[in-house]
C-alpha cells in the first residue's frame, strides 16, 4: 500500500469534502420528525404590504372622492394580457399574467366602485342552480324555512366603464456597461492575484391601456407608459498559491430591480389618471398641499387622450407626461393618506 504524500493529500482532500458534505447535510434528516416534516423551512421574513410610489396618490384620489361626494362610475376590468411573448429560461413566463388583478387592486385603492367581470365562474354557476331551483336560501320561518332562491331582472348592477389593455414592450439591455480588472504578482514564489468586476444594465417594460364605455363602446381614454429597470453586479476576489495549495476566496453582489412591481407601477399610475378622469378632478391640483404647485408648468398628454367628461379645462390632460407628477417621493404635491 502506498502511503506516500500524494496518497495523503487525496485522503486529506478526500476528509475535507466528507466533513463538509456532513455539514450541509447535517440539518436534514431521513426520517420525519415530531411536527411531521423532515426540514424546517428557512426564512421569517413577516408578510408586508405591497405599495409602487403611486398608491399614495390613489389613497389621495380617494379622499377626494369622499371629501366632495363625487360618485364613481361602476368599472370592469377585462383581460390585460402580456402580449410581448417573452419567456424565461426555467420556461415560464418573464411577464407577469396577473395584470388584471393589479388593476384591480389599484382601482379599489382610488375608492371605484367596481363589478366583477374578468371571472364570472361562480356566479354564473350560482344562476344557472337557481334558474334549476337547486339553491336554497333560509326563509324567515329559521332553519326549517328553506326557498329556492329566486332570479330578479335587473339584480346584476351593469358596469359604466371598463379596462383593458396589455404589456406591449419588454426591451432588454437598453444599454449596459461594466469594468473587469484583475492584477498580480509574476516573480513570486507565492503570487497573489486580485479581481474586480461590476456590471450594470437597464431594460424596459411598457403598457397601453384604455377605457371603453360600456354601453356605446365608445374609447373615452387612453395611456402608455413606460419604465426603466436597472439590474447591478459586483464580485471581487483573491487567488494565491501558498506552499503548493491553492486558494481562490471571492464574494459578491447583484441585484435586480423587480420586474413585476415595475409592471404595478405602471398599472397604479395609469389608474390615477384614468380616475382623475372619471371623477372629472382637475388633475394633480386636488392633491397639493397649501401653497402653488412645485411642479408648476404643463407638459403634452400621452395616447389618445379624451375626456369622458366635459372637464377640458380643468382635467389632468396636460400633466400626464410628467415623470415626477403623482409620485410620491418625486412629486412634493402628492399628499400621503392616512388610510
Amino acid at each position: 500500500m502506498n502511503h506516500g504524500p500524494t496518497a495523503r493529500r487525496r485522503l486529506k482532500t478526500a476528509a475535507a469534502a466528507s466533513a463538509i458534505a456532513a455539514l450541509l447535510g447535517g440539518c436534514i434528516s431521513a426520517s420525519a420528525g415530531p411536527q411531521g416534516t423532515y426540514a424546517t423551512p428557512i426564512g421569517n421574513a413577516p408578510v408586508t404590504a405591497n405599495p409602487t410610489p403611486y398608491s399614495a396618490a390613489l389613497y389621495c384620489m380617494a379622499d377626494y372622492a369622499r371629501r366632495y361626494n363625487l360618485p364613481s362610475p361602476r368599472i370592469a376590468v377585462g383581460r390585460i394580457s402580456d402580449y410581448t411573448g417573452t419567456v424565461s429560461a426555467d420556461g415560464g413566463r418573464q411577464i407577469t399574467g396577473g395584470a388584471s388583478a393589479m388593476a384591480m387592486t389599484a382601482l379599489a385603492k382610488a375608492g371605484a366602485r367596481l363589478v366583477e367581470r374578468y371571472d364570472t365562474s361562480v356566479g354564473e354557476m350560482e344562476l344557472r342552480y337557481a334558474n334549476n331551483r337547486l339553491i336554497g336560501d333560509e326563509g324567515v320561518g329559521g332553519p326549517d324555512d328553506v326557498e329556492y332562491r329566486r332570479i330578479l331582472a335587473g339584480s346584476v348592477p351593469g358596469s359604466d366603464f371598463y379596462i383593458i389593455g396589455g404589456i406591449t414592450e419588454v426591451n432588454y439591455n437598453i444599454r449596459s456597461g461594466g469594468f473587469d480588472m484583475a492584477a498580480g504578482q509574476a516573480t513570486s514564489d507565492t503570487p497573489l492575484s486580485t479581481a474586480f468586476a461590476g456590471k450594470a444594465y437597464v431594460m424596459n417594460v411598457a403598457i397601453d391601456l384604455r377605457v371603453v364605455q360600456t354601453t356605446s363602446f365608445e374609447v373615452v381614454d387612453v395611456i402608455s407608459y413606460q419604465k426603466q429597470i436597472i439590474g447591478r453586479e459586483i464580485s471581487a476576489g483573491v487567488f494565491d498559491f501558498l506552499n503548493g495549495n491553492v486558494f481562490d476566496i471571492s464574494a459578491g453582489e447583484g441585484g435586480l430591480e423587480p420586474v413585476q412591481l415595475a409592471v404595478r407601477a405602471l398599472i397604479e399610475r395609469a389608474t390615477v389618471e384614468f380616475m382623475a378622469n372619471l371623477y372629472g378632478a382637475p388633475g394633480p391640483d386636488i392633491c397639493l398641499s397649501a401653497g402653488p404647485d412645485p411642479l408648476g408648468g404643463t407638459t403634452g398628454p400621452t395616447g389618445g387622450y379624451y375626456p369622458a367628461y366635459a372637464n377640458t379645462d380643468t382635467n389632468n390632460g396636460d400633466t400626464r407626461a410628467d415623470p415626477s407628477r403623482w409620485h410620491d417621493r418625486r412629486d412634493g404635491a402628492v399628499r400621503r393618506s392616512r388610510y
